[in-house]
């Protein structure tokens, strides 16, 4: 029987190295997964970082193989699919190898020394459990590979991985994320005390408080909430496996301050309330685009958790949360810009160019600061996240929970509620806001 020809010419090896990348985000939870008639070459379970006593448990069970040929008529050869464990590094060199002999290759049979084989699927007769003994620190994928194209496989799987401490507790959160319950409940905390902060603020400037100082208030609580949920989370998940519900509180308020976050800078960035009362239709209209597409986010940011790498549609979900974060985080840029124009006229024709001065640069600023949080979080910390050593990964957690812990306090301290705030409210200066709202309604803001 002629073998496979093992992915790695074309997009396969861009394709798998994205996965593994990808993969770094996964849920290190107790997961079972059921593979129905998968021919995939090659399936990604989990990426695991063990701390030199790490355990990885697989169960298979329910093993039905299909042919997808008419024209075979030989049995399968069950040696030739299996699960197997090896490095990011050790796969690139795998498929490397695979491109000098694509005709006649199989991971299984000629990667012995880039891979370790844990079991071949002649051994599965009804069910097979097995624990492996993982001694170095590393960090290893787990992966189904299967050698005959023509074969489509079904099984059910049970993956667990975890280390093991020196009292002989299990700890199923990866080698170097282990300090992420710990990071999130202090970041939580300190939330709680922006929020204190923030109402302090906002009930001693009461007369100058607007409907946004509130809308920024639920926010700081939302993300608050957020991270103790995510604290508890992952404290579950790192003594049992599994989350035990709380994934749902965090799946919860994460969409609420996901909606949130974008809706207030927004509307920060039109100046409603504060500025003025009312939004135009295109401002509208770019909160109508921001809204939905942060539910469809939330939507994948779930699919993804909850189904890990191995899931077909996987990459395409994580694929859509990236293009739908980046059109969000695009999308909220304009309103900012269409204020500075608004501005820049004002600044000439309305009389006060000191006054409308003073509120363009804030809006500037304001700019200025949305597009390197939005670059750092997006760009810096992922950049951040793939060349750490895993050992190391929860710094990129810290670095991006402590840029937007950072950006929270810059734009509540340039737009808190003032007395002698660069904004002007419509009580004290009805004149300029007429001209304001006039000139607004004659402007297209076309960019």
């Amino acid at each position: 029987m002629a073998r496979m020809r093992f992915p790695g010419a074309g997009l396969s090896i861009p394709l798998l190295l994205l996965l593994l990348l990808l993969a770094v985000g996964c849920r290190a939870e107790i997961r079972n997964v059921w593979i129905k008639a998968d021919s995939r070459p090659l399936i990604v379970f989990e990426r695991f970082g063990f701390g030199g006593r790490g355990r990885v448990e697989i169960s298979a069970s329910d093993l039905l193989l299909h042919s997808t040929s008419s024209k075979e008529t030989s049995p399968p050869d069950l040696a030739q699919m299996g699960f197997f464990l090896t490095t990011e590094a050790d796969l690139v060199q795998v498929l490397l190898d695979a491109e000098r002999h694509a005709s006649d290759f199989c991971v299984l049979k000629n990667s012995q020394n880039q891979v370790r084989v844990l079991f071949l699927l002649n051994q599965v007769k009804s069910n097979y459990t097995n624990v492996f003994d993982v001694a170095d620190t590393n960090e290893y994928g787990l992966f189904f590979a299967n050698c005959q194209p023509h074969i489509r496989v079904s099984m059910k799987v049970r993956t667990s991985m975890y280390n093991v401490d020196a009292n002989g507790r299990k700890n199923f959160l990866p080698f170097g994320q282990t300090e992420l319950p710990a990071l999130y409940s202090i970041f939580a905390l300190g939330y709680m005390v922006v929020v204190g902060l923030w109402g302090y603020v906002c009930y001693k400037q009461k007369p100058n408080v607007h409907k946004v100082h509130v809308l920024m208030l639920v926010l700081v609580v939302l993300k608050a909430v957020n991270l103790l949920a995510q604290a508890v989370d992952l404290e579950f998940t790192k003594k049992t496996g599994t989350p035990h519900g709380w994934d749902v509180v965090f799946y919860l308020f994460s969409f609420l301050r996901g909606v949130m976050v974008f809706t207030v800078i927004i509307l920060i960035g039109t100046g409603w309330s504060i500025l003025k009362p009312f939004l135009q239709e295109n401002e509208k209209k770019v909160l109508m685009i921001v809204i939905p597409l942060q539910v469809l986010a939330n939507i994948a940011a779930i699919v993804i958790d909850e189904t890990g790498p191995s899931t077909r549609d996987w990459i395409t979900w994580k694929q859509l949360l990236l293009l739908v974060d980046i059109v969000c985080c695009c999308a909220v840029l304009f309103p900012i810009v269409w204020s500075i124009k608004h501005l820049r006229q004002a600044s000439r024709s309305d009389g006060k160019a000191a006054r409308t001065l003073v509120k363009l640069t804030l809006f500037r600023q304001f700019y200025i600061i949305v597009v390197s949080y939005i670059y750092f979080t997006r760009i810096v910390v992922f950049a951040l996240t793939a060349a750490s050593d895993f050992k190391y990964r929860w710094m990129a957690a810290c670095a991006r929970e402590a840029a937007t812990l950072a950006f929270y306090i810059f734009t509540g301290y340039k737009f808190r509620p003032a007395e002698r705030n660069p904004y002007i409210s419509l009580e004290e200066e009805e004149d300029e806001e007429e001209a304001l709202q006039e000139a607004l309604k004659d402007d297209d803001f076309e960019l």
